[in-house]
Parts: structure tokens; sequence; C-alpha cells
């Protein structure tokens, strides 16, 4: 027996268990039912000929009831559907919990029609259920629908379904209610948590909760109130920079002046100048005295950010002050004592630069008395999304633009990464979707396309693992043909396979070595 032979009994029971499956699925879409309750109305409209539905819901507080959710409503009539308890139809079904049928609403004094909605139709015409929407024994809201009066309609029947359906929504609340104190819970467990904690370091200027950002802080704590040398090591993006902010930040020279010297950057003809300053006529262009970094830097702190690319003779005067302490200006002959803390930073592994011969081994003991490593933004996930809206914040500050959130789709890109180019990477990365973003949102199509996944832009790989390496067989077969210029021996020898291999494979793909041959 089909569906549609089915008697009319059957029907009506099949269309009405899918169209409650609907319903529950909708439900269990989101969390915030704020998402749902639209959708459910509805459905609710396309499978009982609804007219026009309301979700209100009672505000214990206020004693108020009001519409959370409507179907055939303006937003204006919504705003006026505001009732108090035992207020109306809808006021006495929430009091008394019971459902309540009018069957023509210009019958029914107690129908208000607060929200104005029925003026435009003929209100003889209009019946109007209300239904409980009951959790345990409390009344939290109520379910209403209008739909045309006729009589071969079963308002009993528009009744119990509504019922079932203001079941399901209470049910929903429930699961949400419960959710929320969880939430509330593990909320509560994490301020305890951050209390127990609010002792340790953490310096102002760097993003980051994760252990392995931790344990930079805390070797920042130990190192910062001394003088000790330290050598911040750790990729490229990382933020070595801002911990040596940190450090000086933090210690007795914050006072003295912080000056910073990226030796990548500075050609080798001008870093001793730079570093050490020059006499007047020293070389070509030395019109006056100059002050080197270090000297400016007396009392304070100098960080040598790429300290690894120094060059050779560079390294020799590096190593004098580290030493003595003392230096003498290019050209100079007088000596120059200073007082100051040297950070350095590089991101190349100085251990291999000593072994070519490329840094000074002595040098790098004394440049690695106190090692600071800065874990790359892979080994440190649960940052990504904090560092994302600390930029998000920044760059929407920076462009007048409002960033509301980042969604699901772009967090999980985000967190899928690899971020070869670390925090700086992750940095451009906002920064450039914040300035696509239109509608306050972070979505997955504003990130580059080096963070699409392919789930995300419906590129899956397609076809069995058989038929891709069938595929690249091919591929690699025509390659070495054509670089052979058909020579099909030539081409077995470079892939290293034989002879008769290579036939039987030309054979199995329908090759036609000829057409790879130079013609005279």
């Amino acid at each position: 027996m089909t569906p549609n032979s089915a008697p009319p009994a059957v029907r009506r029971e099949v269309q009405e268990l899918a169209f409650l499956f609907e319903v529950s699925q909708t439900l269990d879409r989101s969390l915030d039912l704020r998402d749902v309750m639209g959708p459910v109305l509805s459905s609710m409209s396309k499978h009982m000929g609804m007219v026009r539905g309301t979700i209100t819901l009672l505000n214990r507080g206020t004693g108020e009831i009001m519409i959370e959710a409507a179907h055939g409503l303006s937003a204006k009539q919504r705003e006026r559907g505001r009732y108090r308890l035992g207020e109306g139809v809808t006021g006495k079904v929430v009091q008394s919990g019971k459902p309540a049928v009018v069957h023509h609403i210009t019958e029914e004094p107690q129908f208000l029609d607060r929200t104005g909605a029925r003026g435009d139709m003929d209100r003889e015409d209009i019946s109007f259920i209300c239904v409980p929407v009951k959790l345990g024994n409390e009344t939290i809201g109520a379910l209403s629908a209008d739909r045309l009066f006729a009589d071969a309609v079963s308002l009993e029947e528009d009744v119990r379904l509504l019922t079932v359906i203001a079941s399901m929504i209470a049910q929903a609340v429930r699961l949400r209610q419960s959710a929320m104190e969880d939430k509330q819970r593990l909320l509560e467990e994490n301020v305890r948590l951050q209390e127990s904690l609010r002792d340790r370091f953490q310096p102002a200027n760097i993003i980051g909760k994760s252990k392995a950002m931790q344990v930079v802080y805390d070797l920042i704590s130990q190192v910062s109130g001394s003088n000790t040398t330290v050598l911040i090591r750790g990729e490229s993006g990382t933020g070595k920079e801002l911990v040596a902010h940190a450090i000086h930040y933090n210690s007795p020279r914050a006072s003295k002046p912080f000056i910073k010297v990226n030796c990548a950057a500075l050609p080798e003809s001008v870093i001793e100048s730079e570093l050490f300053g020059h006499e007047k006529g020293a070389f070509t262009g030395a019109v006056n005295m100059r002050k080197g970094r270090f000297e400016l830097a007396d009392g304070g702190t100098i960080f040598l950010d790429e300290v690894g690319d120094l060059s050779p003779a560079t390294q020799v005067k590096l190593l004098r002050v580290l030493q003595e302490r003392e230096f003498e200006r290019v050209g100079g002959t007088a000596t120059i004592k200073t007082d100051v803390r040297v950070l350095a930073a590089t991101n190349r592994e100085l251990e291999d630069l000593i072994e070519h011969a490329q840094f000074r081994q002595d040098l790098y003991y004394r440049l690695n008395v106190f090692p600071i490593h800065v874990p790359p933004l892979r080994e440190r996930g649960t940052d990504i999304l904090l560092l994302a809206n600390h930029f998000a914040e920044k760059f929407s500050r920076e462009n007048h633009k409002r960033i509301q959130r980042v969604s699901t789709p772009a967090i999980d890109m985000l967190m899928s990464y690899h971020w070869p180019g670390n925090v700086r990477e992750l940095e451009n990365c906002i920064e450039r979707a914040v300035l696509l973003s239109n509608d306050e949102v972070i979505h997955g199509h504003h990130l580059p396309p080096t963070l699409q996944t392919a789930e995300f832009t419906g590129t899956l790989h397609q076809g069995t693992l058989q038929t891709n390496l069938e595929n690249l067989e091919r591929e690699l077969i025509v390659e070495a043909l054509k670089n052979a210029r058909g020579n099909k021996a030539r081409a077995a020898r470079a892939l290293g396979i034989s002879e008769r291999l290579m036939g039987l494979r030309v054979d199995k793909y329908g090759i036609d070595p000829r057409r790879f041959r130079t013609k005279a």
C-alpha cells in the first residue's frame, strides 16, 4: 500500500509525524532558542495552515508576557504584543496553565488583539488557539496560532498538536537552561582558577595564556630584575621583540633608554658605525661625530635583533663590549665605558653557524647566558583565538570599523592552520579580514586562500585511492616519454622500471609513444 492509497487517517498520522520530526530537528540546530523559534513557527504555518503564530515568554522579574518569536507579524506588531498575567487570552493561559480555544475572535471579549494584526482581515473568520509552555508544573510562556475558521477543521486536533510542540519547546528550554548552568559553573570554576593564578607574572604587552607561554613568562620574571645577558630564540614572527620589551620594562632599567638594532637590516659597511659610533672624518661622509647605539643605550638596554647575521669582524668587537664593557668609536682612539644590558634575538640555529665557522663560539657563550625560547604559534593553539580577537579589535579601531565576532567556520580555519609565519602571519590575516568584512563578522571567505579548507571551499578530493594512483602513474609515464622523446627504453630507465613493465603500462593506459617523437 502506497502513502497516497492509504486511508485519510493514516495519511494524516504520517504527515503529522513527519512535521513533528521536522520541528524536533529545527530545535536541535542551535543552543540559542532565538535562532530556532522563527523556523518552528514557519513550519507550523506550512503544515497547519496557520495564518499567524507567536511564542510568548513570561518575565518572572517584571510579571510581563512578551512575544519572543512570531510568524506573520511585523516588528511593530510584535512590540505591541505585551500582556500581564491574567490579561487577555494569552495572559489567562499563562496564569492558569491551561489551553484556550476561541472559535471566533469577535465573539470573545477576552481577546484583546494587542498587536493589531487582525484589522486587515475579516475578524469573524479567525480562530485563535493558545496553549501553555510548561517546565514541570511551572508555566514559562505560551504558544499561540491564528487560523481561518472552517467547520471541517477540528480545532481540538490543533490544540493537541500545539500542546505537543509546546512540550518540545519546553524540553528545548530545559536543555538550554541545563547547558547555561553548566556554562556558569565552568565560568565560576575558571574565575577561581584565574584567582589562584593571579599572582603569576604575565607581561602586559604579550597576549597568550597557553602553558608554553607561561613558561616564557616565568623566565622573563626570573631574569628581568638582573643585568644578565639574554638570548631570545624562536622562529620569525613569534614575538621575540615583545619579550625583549617585557624584560626591559620590568627591570630596574625601565626608565632608561631601550635601543633596538636590527642587525640583518644594516649593511656590513655601516653596522660598526651604527653600533659604536664614529668620529668626524673617520670615513667619507662622516662630517660630524656621531654616537653609536651602545653609547645611546648607556644605563639602559640594547636589543640586538637577528644577531646571527652579524659579520665576523663585528662579532669580534661585540665580544669585547660584552667582556670589557668598553669600545672605541670608528676612527677614534678614546676608550668609552658603557653600562648597558644586552638582549639578543635570532631565528637562526647558531650551533649550525658555529660548525660552519660563520659565528664565533666564544660570542655564542657570552650571549647564551640566559636563553629564552619563544614557541611557534602552532604549539600554542589555545592562544590563537585570543590573538585573533586582539588583532580584530586593534584593526577595527584603526580602520574605524566594528567587528562583533569571528564566525565558526573562520575559527575552524584559524585553529586547523599550521601558521608557518607565526603571530605575524595571523596579524596580517586578521587585518585583511577586518578590511574585507562588511557585516561586522569575520567569515571564512575573508581569510586568505592558504587558510581555506577543502570542506569549506567544496574542493574535497574525488575518486578512489586506486583511481588516483593510476592517474598519477599515467601522468608520470607520459612525462617520462615526453622527456625521452618517445623512447620507451630511456623512459623506463628514467622511472627505474623494466622495459617490459613500461610496455605493459603503455598498453594499459593506451599511450602512443610516437606522438612524443621529434619530427625531422
